[in-house]
C-alpha cells in the first residue's frame, strides 16, 4: 500500500453510518428488483392499470342530469365573469362563435344540462379541449347556467 507522510491507505476506514447505508441501499435493492420484477413476483403497473380501467367503469358517474344553478341569478352572473375569462375567447363575447362553434343554436354533441356538461369537461372530438381540470364541477355548471339563460330568454350576454 502507498504510503505517504507515514499515513497508509489502510488508515482511512469508511464511517460506519455510510457503511451502514450502503448495506441498507442493498438490502433495499434486493427486496424492490423481487417485489416488482414479473417473472420473480408477479407484479404488472399493466394489471393495476386494468384494474382500476375496471373500477372507473363500474363507478357510477357522478354527473347530475339537471344544472344545479340553473336559476340562480348569483351563479348565473359569476358563470357570465367564468364564461368571459375561459371561454369567450373561442366561442365569442355574444356566443355567436368565433373558433369555437354558435352556441345559440343546436348544439352538436347534446342538448342535454349532462350532455353539455361532459362535452365541456371531458372535451369534444371536434377540437374543444377538456377543461374539468382547470374549472371544476361547479364552475362549469355555472358558465352552463349563464349560456342557457342566454340560450332560454333571449337575455343580451
Amino acid at each position: 500500500m502507498a504510503e505517504v507522510d507515514g499515513v497508509k491507505e489502510a488508515d482511512n476506514k469508511i464511517p460506519k453510518g455510510w457503511l451502514i447505508a450502503f448495506i441498507a441501499v442493498i438490502i433495499w435493492l434486493i427486496w424492490y428488483i423481487a417485489a416488482y420484477t414479473p417473472g420473480i413476483s408477479g407484479y404488472s403497473q399493466y394489471k393495476d392499470l386494468e384494474e382500476d380501467k375496471i373500477k372507473e367503469a363500474a363507478a357510477p358517474s357522478a354527473v347530475p342530469t339537471e344544472n344545479p344553478y340553473e336559476k340562480d341569478q348569483k351563479a348565473i352572473a359569476e358563470g357570465k365573469l367564468i364564461y368571459a375569462s375561459d371561454c369567450g375567447f373561442c366561442h365569442g363575447e355574444d356566443l355567436k362563435g368565433g373558433v369555437g362553434p354558435d352556441l345559440t343554436g343546436n348544439l352538436k354533441y347534446g342538448e342535454t344540462d349532462d350532455k353539455k356538461f361532459l362535452s365541456i369537461s371531458g372535451g369534444t372530438d371536434g377540437g374543444m379541449p377538456p377543461f374539468e381540470q382547470q374549472l371544476g364541477r361547479d364552475r362549469i355548471w355555472k358558465v352552463l347556467a349563464y349560456v342557457d339563460s342566454v340560450r332560454e330568454y333571449g337575455a343580451k350576454p
